[in-house]
């Protein structure tokens, strides 16, 4: 319906343009149901395509929620579409300059952690939930102990009532500074700061004050505007958990693909992101996992690439396959299990985790190095019979 204020300046100023369109197979039936559909006769056949759309950036400006709209907003809404997916997106470095982007993607947490070249291994405080702030500071203790890289705390616990955030800060950082002046390196703990705007910047300070490297935020549930709030406040890496994930990408035929996923928090500013691990508990297939990295490595726009990070169901067994695809080291695996579970304690677990890397760099089987390395050894025996 043309309306009065469309004027031919208007349109050619401000309209979208098809750029392309490659024709996909039709189907019999749609995707998912639509009542406008269901309201008016149609032959059957559900059309089906890649469609390239160019959108002027001066409809939205510097701001993700209006790129977000632009982009993934009303047009899943569409009755005529019953089947919608946001595959990838591309802009202008000039454009994505006007966003904070990350401000310490891999190197700058390298140099946090000063740990180069090799990968970050970390774990995640389990129990996920239902640790008090001393157990955690305990738990904390021995990880530190053993000589882990990174440590997070569960997406479950931001500030529980059992847990609350100022207690296990109190108690965990005395434990990390102990550490760092044995170790000459502070280790990498994301505490969980996932809350309101005004919480985040709070809790945010309270870690920075009291030493502490790295902060962590739940990025579906705290948004993309909250995210960006806080990256302008922030001097600490931000940890993008991605739990929620599924929901926007499960049905291949709706939602996001992660490779634009990955672009929009890139925007946003987080500087680690989730990908999943191989072989996991999870329903994603491998393949999805490797092209998930691969995304947050590669150049976007200008702006500096995230450090992807492999947990769930991850264990020294995994490193040589991981490696053998994604051909980096710019990465944190994360093993929760796979460390605080392994059958000889901790340090074992941490250390079958470094000399499962240090075989896969060097291209020797695990089988192999495990002879002369016990803590590998006790992972393929115990983790390959779970």
């Amino acid at each position: 319906m043309a309306l009065p204020g469309e004027t031919a300046q208007l349109k050619e100023r401000s309209r979208a343009r098809v750029v392309r369109v490659d024709p996909l197979s039709a189907v019999q039936a749609p995707t998912l149901p639509s009542a406008f559909v269901e309201r008016r006769p149609h032959a059957g056949v559900f059309h089906r395509a890649h469609i390239e759309i160019a959108f002027p950036v001066n409809n939205v400006g510097a701001n993700l929620p209006s790129l977000l709209a632009t982009i993934a907003g009303n047009l899943f809404e569409l009755g005529e579409v019953t089947g919608l997916r946001l595959l990838d997106l591309d802009l202008p470095p000039e454009y994505a300059g006007g966003f904070d982007g990350p401000a310490f993607g891999v190197d700058g947490t390298r140099r946090l952690a000063n740990v180069f070249d090799r990968p970050l291994i970390g774990t995640i405080i389990k129990p996920s939930i239902g640790l008090t702030a001393p157990q955690t500071a305990e738990l904390v203790d021995s990880l530190c102990t053993a000589g882990v890289d990174f440590i997070k705390d569960d997406e479950l616990n931001a500030d529980s009532p059992y847990a609350p955030f100022d207690q296990r800060l109190q108690a965990v950082m005395p434990v990390l500074h102990r550490h760092a002046d044995r170790l000459g390196r502070m280790p990498m703990y994301a505490f969980n700061i996932s809350g309101s705007i005004d919480e985040m910047l709070r809790r945010h300070d309270a870690v920075l004050q009291a030493g502490g490297t790295c902060v962590m935020v739940s990025a579906n549930w705290v948004g993309f505007a909250g995210v960006a709030h806080l990256r302008r406040h922030a001097r600490l890496p931000i940890h993008g958990h991605r739990n929620g994930w599924g929901a926007f990408t499960r049905d291949p035929a709706l939602g996001f693909s992660f490779e634009a996923y990955q672009k929009l928090w890139r925007l946003a500013g987080v500087d680690h992101l989730h990908v999943n691990g191989i072989r996991s508990k999870f329903w994603e297939p491998d393949d999805s996992v490797i092209r998930s990295a691969r995304a947050c490595l590669a150049p976007f726009a200008g702006l500096m690439p995230l450090m992807p990070v492999f947990s769930s169901g991850q264990w020294a067994g995994q490193a040589p396959d991981l490696y053998a695809q994604l051909q980096s080291t710019d990465l944190m695996h994360l093993a929760g299990g796979g460390i605080i579970g392994h059958p000889e304690g901790i340090a074992a677990g941490v250390a079958s985790m470094r000399e499962s890397w240090e075989a896969a760099v060097k291209g020797i089987s695990l089988t192999t190095y495990a002879q002369t390395h016990p803590a590998l050894r006790a992972a393929l025996q115990h983790f390959n019979s779970v």
